[in-house]
This record gives structure tokens, C-alpha cells and sequence, in this order.
């Protein structure tokens, strides 16, 4: 009775009907409207939640956001403008050309007016970017060593490599001069701010503006000290909204922000090709996919990017695309209201940390909390005083008619960034208005789903070029874009650039003194491997399997093929003693892990699970790498007798035999006296103001034996300390041993780090980590190299004919000239186009020329022992991914460092 009641008030409340009893509205404070910094409770309410899911941009794979609208037009009415002197910072600045030249720049300032429309550009130069810090771009940042003689190596054999790059031909001369705007109060959305300045025309000449930086073709005045304060009038609300210009500085060309404006301008051509504004990026509803089956749109979109590179200006492009579903946050309410008796607690574990788009506006948020207290009826106060209710608000503002007047509001936190900037701290969304975006979990889960998806997202390398070649031709063929170029005196390449690569040596794989095998073409060892003995076999003596009764057959057949394939492998798999389980509880499998520790001792616990749940196999986990410290393979009940259930046993031989300590295979390596250090971060689900910082460092020349550690952080400079901390560890374990040898040559392979970090790795992390190594290393020598990690890049490459085998190495052209940095290609995929993994050396005194570190690289890409095959990152960086992924999914907490000599988290 009591279980129907709450369910049918639920159903109540998510449909519009009048609940039995309504909660109370909380006090707000004046605040924008909602999905643009909506107002905020007196005292705010912490987020709670799980790290984001997938998001937004899908690369080939990876599903994007929901469906979206045009932006609202929008109109202002200039009020007056003054100068004011505010003592702003100043940067020297030189005059531009003659009068004649001037004018002619104004001209096309006014003539491309990027100024004035909804198309400018989503920048890196946020806000908040020159106040106060020094800021350094990525660009400008010199980390090439000046002793090195050239990053070009010289193995393997020379191949012509496509790119995904078009040459960007500009005669220019001309200067250009670079401005802050800041709003007061703060207005977030970029169409508005570029409306409010545009009334302001005829004060500022031509500029060109990208909702925070704009650049001028001449000087607002001749003290760089002053600040404009112009004033506008918003048309929606008829608010007055202070306009405060800085200068910055001039630029000419070369200038890392030079680059900028050629960068909006493309923006700007992509907008002249009808193209939909979808956050950051620009996407092509006309041709969009339907994916009916599942309720999907896949969009096709375009991202550029202007840089420069070795010896010219070029634009990446790359294809993306963005899933579009057609259900909203209120459908998954009303669903979950019908199924769950504690509706609240079930919504509130499906939504946080879900990433949410607004059609109304294009934006998305992260959701952090839901606000049961209110509804579409509560009212909050507007910037006039008048209080207005958030179902008035849309119908006014956007037209929009909310139905389920019942439904919780939910609740976006702000980003430090945007409350510095004036933003309020917490945002609250209507469900309604809210399009779910990327792949839930249940999606993923659904195989025919996501092959579906990636028949149309998984590109191959021909089709890739042709696709490329024909956003090419979409830009000439337009008018606006050609006259737009014309005028600025810049030309697009109309080919694709190719680049001198090379094809590395296929490594020889080692199981022993005299095994040894070519890793092959496609760098996949996985029929040699079955028949050969384990470079390193560990003794199984005594173990244990925990399962249902249900899948106790399968588990007892299982164990039979996991021992013969194991025999073929030389590995020794006795019988297991046998735990059988009345359910698939967790709390059950608790229960029976404490019992078969204590009694039986086990080596190595194998549990059987009847599905995928996070939570069960969260609570397995922390009982054998928290509370106690015991091996766990955990096995999915359906692969236990599945078609290919002797690979599957296989790769569960090679598994066991890597956690308990030993190393199936090697390569050669020549150099001796060695460590390489893996590193990597993973945001806490559960408290998304924590990551996971997990290192796995190498302890001898065969790369046989691992240290590792896990630790928390909460910052920047935590996670510096941490890092270097668990490195001295790591030398001490070392030393351990060999003998009391501390390594010669130390390589860090840093993973985690985004372009805006680098600059603070390079200046304090890399700084810190030397300081601490001289103390220990005291007056003896050491050589360090650190090697940033990146795989999220839009690079690709291309041979004529397929995607380029592993071993592609490229180090020219592409590469950026203030760098010491390569791309290689290490791994081989069946479907799609192969992506290229970016390493920049940002410290190095190995004395190892370009080509051995490079060869260095990929040899490590050979070693991970979950894929008898290549992978993307050199096998230490991959194994910190997978502990950092298990701490931050699953422990929550550091490991015992009982396991730290341990593969255990493969």
C-alpha cells in the first residue's frame, strides 16, 4: 500500500498532476535566468555525484550531445559610452601601418563582421586568462632541448604519410591589436556579449570579437594604461551592462595569438556553410543519420584547428560527430518514477554527473545535484527585483511551454573558471528542456547498439580522405569563404599535406632464451603465444572460486579449459577449492571472500559474476585490495561458456600468471641500468574533488618486475608532490632489487596532462621531481627524461592506400617547431582509421639521440600483458591508467601496499 502510494505520487509529480502534499521553495538570490547562471540559494548545496560520463564529441567512437536549436536574435540599444583611466596593466605596443593601410583593414574588419554574429569562436583564451597570472601558451612554450641537434630519427624504412592537414598560404603584413572584454554584471552567453558590443561600432572601427578577446585594426587610444568603459542596453531584460576594454598588446605576425585570428576566421567560413553551432564545435544537421532502431541521430561535423608547425601555417581538420537522442532528463524521470519505490535516491544515481544539453541556448551542463524542493513553478528573483517563475521565465524568454509543472529542477555547478568570472555558483535546469546526451551505460552495454553506431562513425582511412577532400571543396565552392580568405590575403591548400615518415623494425618478441619471434605486420603475437612457454611462470598451488549455484556447472568447465590452456603456456593450474554461493548478492560474495581467505589462504581468488554491476564489483575489490590483500579475477558468468571460451581462457591464464608476478613475454631492450615510470590521473567517481594519481614504474633491464602506487589528490601542486613522493618509493624498491643500484637513466612517461597543464609540469612538476632526485642520487649522476603522453589529438595519418602499419613514426612537418616532439602509430586496428599518439620530451639529458628515444617508445608499446599485440602508450602508462581507473571507479581509496610488487589490477 504504502510502496503503491509514493510510486503513484512520484508518477504525480513527473506528469504535472497535484501531489498530496507539495515541498517548500527555497530563498534564492538575484541571478540570471535559468541555463545562464540561474539563481542560487542563500547557502549553496555541495554537489554530489559521480565523475562525468562520456561527453559531448564523438572521434570515430565516441557518441556527442542532443539536438539543438538556433540561438535567439537578439537586438541592444547603445546608451552611451566614456573612457575611463583604471590603471590596467599595459604591453608595449607599436603603431600599424600608414592611414591608407589602416583604413583598408577597418574596412574588412567591418565587411567579415565576426563581430556581429553567433559564429565567433570557442577559444582556449578563457576567461580569466590575463588577470593577474602570468599566463604562457602552449604554443610560445620553447621545451625543445638546445642541445639537441635534431628531432629526426633515422630507423626503419622511409614511407610517404598523408596527413589530415591543408597548408594555409597568408601574405600578411599588417598588425593587429589585441583586447580584453569583460561585462558587468557578467553576461555568459557569447551571442549576446558580441551583440552588446556591436552597438558600439562606430566608437571601435573594425574589430573582430570571439565573445572575450577581440582584436582591432588600430589603437582605442594612445595610453596603453586605459581602460573604455562603454555601456549597453540589453534588450530582454532592459538591464545596463558595462563594457570594461583592456589592451593586451599587438601582435604581428608569428604571434602565438596572431594564430587566434586566423583561427576565427575560419570559424567564421564554417558558419558561411550553413553549419549548426553545437557547443564548441560546428556539426551538419541537413546531413545528419538516423539511427531508428534506437531512437539516435548521428550528426557529422568539422573541427579546424590553425597552428604553426614546423615550416608553415596549417589547419588540422578533422571529421567528428555528435549522437543526438531524442529523450529527455523528464522521460528518464517519469521512467524511473514508475519503476523505483525510492524514486529520489534512483534518479539522483542515474543523473549526477550526466552531461545535459539546453536547446534553448546550445549549452551543456554537468549535473551535479537535483533539487526536489522545487519545480518549474518556483519562483527566483530577476536582475530588476521582480520575481518571476522559471515555467514564465521560458515562455517569455523562449517561448516555450513547460507541461510537467511537478517535475525537481535540476542543479549545475558552475566551473571556478566561470565564477570567477561572475557566473552564479549553481545553475538550475528544467528536465524538460534538458536533451540526455552521450551513451548511458545501458547503451554501451548493448552490443547491436554500438555497432550500429559505429558502422557510421568508424571511418576508414579512403573514406576519410574523400570525406576531407570534400569539406575542401565545400569552402571553395562558397562565396562568403572564398571572399573572406581573398580579403585577408590568406589561401587554403587544396590538398592534403603528406609527410616523409618512417616504418620502424618489427620488434622481437622474447618467452625466452631460445624463443624469439617478429612481432609481425599487424604487431599481434597471439598464435605464437599460445604454444610457447611464459618468459616468467609463477607457481599456482593454492586457489580458490567463489560462485553462484546457478553457475557452478559452467565455472567447474571453465576451470577445465583454463587448465589446458594454461598447460600449453607452461603455466600450472591445479584443481581449485570450490565456494559455492546462494546468490549474487554482494554482500553475499563478502561473506564468502572473508571465509575463504581465512580458512583456505588462497594465492589468487576467481569470482564469478552474473553480471556486469559496478557495484558488486566495487565491493569485491575492496575486499581483496583494501581490507585484505589476495589477487581477483573476476569472471562474467556468460564467458564461461562462450564460443570463444579457449581464448577467453587464455588470456585468463596469461592474467593470473601476470598477478601473482609473472611476465609471459619481453622484448630486447639494450640499454641496462633503467627504470620507465608510468604515469596517470583518474577523477573519483564519487567525489569529483578528488583524482587518483597511479604510477607503475619497471625495476629491471627485462622489464619483469613492477612497482606501484596510488595516491590521492586535490590540486595541481598535491598531485606534484604525490608523483615525485611515489617515484623515491619506486627508487627505493629499486635499489631493493639490484643490489643497492640506484637506475642510471630514468624515463617518465606522463599521461593525464592537458595543453593548458604543461606549462606548470614543465616550470614546477618536472623542477620538483629533480630537486628531489638529486637528494637522493646525492653527488652520483642520474639522467631523467620526461615524455608527455597524449591520445586524445585529432591528428591522423594515412598511406595511400590503408592506414599506416604500427611503427609509422612521424617527426616533421606536423610537429611544432619549438618542441621536441613525434607521433607514432604503435598499435593496429581492424575497423576505421588508426589514430597516432603525440609524445613531447619536455626534459631530457639521457643523452639518447631522437631515433633511440623513439625506438624506446614503441618498444614499450609491446609490453602490456592484457593484449598479446601493440597498444596506444607504452605499456607502464597504460598499466597507471588501469590502477588509477580501478581506484577512482572502484577502491576509492589506496590499495594495501602488500600489492604494490603486483601486476593485480590487470
Amino acid at each position: 500500500m504504502d510502496g503503491a502510494g509514493r510510486r503513484g505520487r512520484a508518477r504525480g509529480r513527473a506528469r504535472g498532476q497535484p501531489p498530496q502534499q507539495e515541498g517548500g521553495v527555497g530563498r534564492m538570490h538575484q541571478a540570471r535566468g535559468p541555463g545562464e547562471g540561474p539563481p542560487h540559494p542563500a547557502h549553496p548545496q555541495p554537489g554530489i555525484g559521480r565523475a562525468a560520463r562520456a561527453a559531448a564529441t564523438m572521434h570515430a567512437r565516441r557518441p556527442g550531445e542532443g539536438p539543438v536549436q538556433p540561438p535567439e536574435t537578439f537586438t541592444t540599444h547603445e546608451t552611451g559610452g566614456r573612457a575611463l583611466l583604471r590603471g590596467a596593466t599595459s604591453r608595449p605596443g607599436g603603431a600599424a601601418g600608414g592611414d591608407s593601410e589602416r583604413a583598408l583593414l577597418e574596412k574588412k574588419m567591418e565587411e567579415l563582421a565576426i563581430g556581429g554574429d553567433g559564429n565567433g569562436a570557442q577559444l582556449s583564451v578563457g576567461r580569466g586568462v590575463m588577470r593577474g597570472r602570468k599566463v604562457v601558451s602552449t604554443e610560445a612554450l620553447k621545451l625543445r632541448p638546445e642541445h639537441l641537434p635534431t628531432k629526426k630519427g633515422t630507423s626503419g624504412v622511409r614511407a610517404t604519410v598523408l596527413t589530415n592537414y591543408f597548408r594555409l598560404e597568408t601574405h600578411t603584413d599588417w598588425r593587429l591589436f589585441q583586447y580584453r572584454v569583460d561585462f558587468a554584471p557578467e553576461e555568459d552567453n557569447t551571442f549576446v556579449r558580441k551583440a552588446l558590443l556591436r552597438v558600439h561600432k562606430k566608437r571601435l572601427g573594425g574589430f573582430i570579437f570571439d565573445g572575450t578577446v577581440m582584436f582591432t585594426s588600430s589603437r582605442l587610444s594612445p595610453d596603453p594604461n586605459e581602460v573604455l568603459e562603454l555601456t549597453s542596453e540589453r534588450n530582454s531584460d532592459g538591464a545596463k551592462i558595462q563594457i570594461l576594454i583592456k589592451f593586451v598588446g599587438d601582435l604581428a605576425l608569428g604571434d602565438y595569438h596572431y594564430l587566434q585570428f586566423f583561427n576565427i576566421l575560419m570559424r567564421k567560413c564554417l558558419g558561411s556553410l550553413k553549419l549548426q553551432l553545437v557547443g564548441r564545435n560546428y556539426f551538419d544537421a541537413a546531413a545528419r543519420i538516423s539511427v531508428k532502431e534506437y531512437k539516435l541521430e548521428l550528426w557529422p561535423g568539422y573541427i579546424t584547428s590553425i597552428r604553426q608547425h614546423e615550416n608553415a601555417i596549417l589547419m588540422n581538420s578533422e571529421i567528428n560527430f555528435k549522437v543526438m537522442r531524442q529523450d529527455t532528463v523528464l522521460h528518464i524521470y517519469t521512467e524511473i518514477c514508475d519503476k523505483e519505490r525510492d524514486y529520489q535516491a534512483a534518479f539522483k544515481k542515474v543523473i549526477v554527473g550526466v552531461i545535459v544539453m539546453t536547446p534553448y541556448n546550445n549549452r551543456t551542463y554537468r549535473i551535479d545535484d537535483v533539487d526536489f524542493t522545487k519545480t518549474p513553478s518556483s519562483k527566483f528573483p530577476k536582475k530588476t527585483g521582480e520575481e518571476i517563475s522559471y515555467k514564465d521565465y521560458f515562455k517569455q524568454k523562449y517561448d516555450l511551454n513547460i507541461r510537467g509543472e511537478r517535475q525537481p529542477l535540476l542543479v549545475s555547478r558552475s566551473k571556478p573558471r566561470e565564477r570567477r568570472a561572475g557566473q552564479a555558483e549553481l545553475v538550475y535546469l528544467v528536465p524538460e528542456l534538458c536533451k540526455m546526451t552521450g551513451i548511458s551505460d545501458d547503451m554501451r552495454a548493448n552490443f547491436h547498439l554500438m555497432r550500429a553506431l559505429a558502422e557510421h562513425t568508424r571511418v576508414a582511412p579512403e573514406a576519410r580522405i574523400h570525406k576531407l577532400l570534400q569539406f575542401n571543396e565545400r569552402l571553395y565552392r562558397e562565396p562568403e569563404v572564398v571572399s573572406s580568405l581573398t580579403e585577408w590575403n590568406m589561401k587554403l591548400g587544396r590538398n592534403l599535406v603528406d609527410v616523409e615518415g618512417r616504418i620502424l623494425p618489427q620488434e622481437k618478441i622474447v618467452q625466452s632464451a631460445n624463443i624469439k619471434y617478429d612481432a609481425g605486420h599487424d604487431a599481434d603475437w597471439t598464435r605464437q603465444l599460445r604454444s610457447n612457454p611464459m618468459f616468467v611462470c609463477c607457481s599456482l598451488k593454492n586457489w580458490a572460486v567463489i560462485s553462484p549455484t546457478r553457475c557452478m556447472r559452467d565455472a567447474g568447465s571453465f576451470v577445465q579449459t583454463l587448465q589446458r590452456a594454461a598447460g600449453g603456456m607452461r603455466i600450472n593450474v591445479p584443481e581449485p577449492y570450490y565456494h559455492e554461493i546462494p546468490d549474487d548478492r554482494q554482500g553475499t560474495y563478502v561473506e564468502a571472500l572473508e571465509y575463504v581467505i581465512n580458512s583456505k589462504n588462497p594465492q589468487l581468488i576467481m569470482c564469478v559474476v552474473t553480471n556486469n554491476r559496478s557495484d558488486r564489483y566495487g565491493a569485491i575489490k575492496k575486499k581483496c585490495c583494501i581490507d585484505r590483500a589476495v589477487p581477483t579475477q573476476v569472471m562474467l558468468a556468460k564467458n564461461l561458456a562462450s564460443k570463444g571460451v579457449m581464448s577467453i581462457a587464455t588470456k585468463v591464464a596469461i592474467q593470473i600468471n601476470c598477478k601473482l608476478g609473472g611476465i609471459p613475454w619481453t622484448v630486447e631492450i639494450p640499454l641496462s641500468g633503467m627504470m620507465t615510470i608510468g604515469f596517470d590521473v583518474c577523477h573519483d567517481t564519487t567525489n569529483k574533488s578528488r583524482s587518483y594519481g597511479a604510477l607503475v614504474a619497471s625495476l629491471d633491464k627485462q622489464m619483469s618486475r613492477y612497482f606501484s602506487a596510488v595516491a590521492p589528490h586535490a590540486s595541481g601542486e598535491e598531485l606534484s608532490n604525490e608523483m615525485t613522493a611515489n617515484i623515491i618509493k619506486a627508487l627505493r624498491k629499486y635499489q631493493q632489487v639490484n643490489q643497492g643500484s640506484l637506475p642510471q637513466r630514468i624515463f617518465l612517461y606522463r599521461d593525464g596532462v592537458g595543453e593548458g597543464q604543461l606549462h606548470y609540469v614543465f616550470e614546477h612538476e618536472v623542477a620538483l621531481l629533480k630537486q628531489r632526485l638529486q637528494e637522493v642520487y646525492g653527488s652520483a649522476t642520474f639522467k631523467l627524461s620526461v615524455i608527455i603522453v597524449t591520445k586524445r589529438i585529432n591528428t591522423r595519418l594515412f598511406l595511400k592506400q590503408g592506414n599506416p602499419p604500427p611503427g609509422t613514426v612521424v617527426d616533421d612537418v606536423i610537429t611544432n617547431p619549438s618542441w621536441y616532439d613525434f607521433f607514432i602509430v604503435s598499435q593496429s586496428v581492424r575497423q576505421g582509421t588508426v589514430s597516432p599518439t603525440a609524445y613531447n620530451v619536455i626534459s631530457d639529458n639521457s643523452g639518447l639521440d631522437a631515433d633511440k628515444m623513439q625506438r624506446l617508445t614503441y618498444k614499450l608499446t609491446h609490453l602490456y600483458y592484457n593484449w598479446s599485440g601493440t597498444v596506444r602508450v607504452p605499456a607502464p602508462c597504460q598499466y597507471a591508467h588501469k590502477l588509477a581507473y580501478l581506484v577512482g571507479q572502484a577502491l576509492h581509496r589506496p590499495p594495501q601496499p602488500a600489492l604494490e610488487d603486483l601486476l593485480y589490477f590487470l
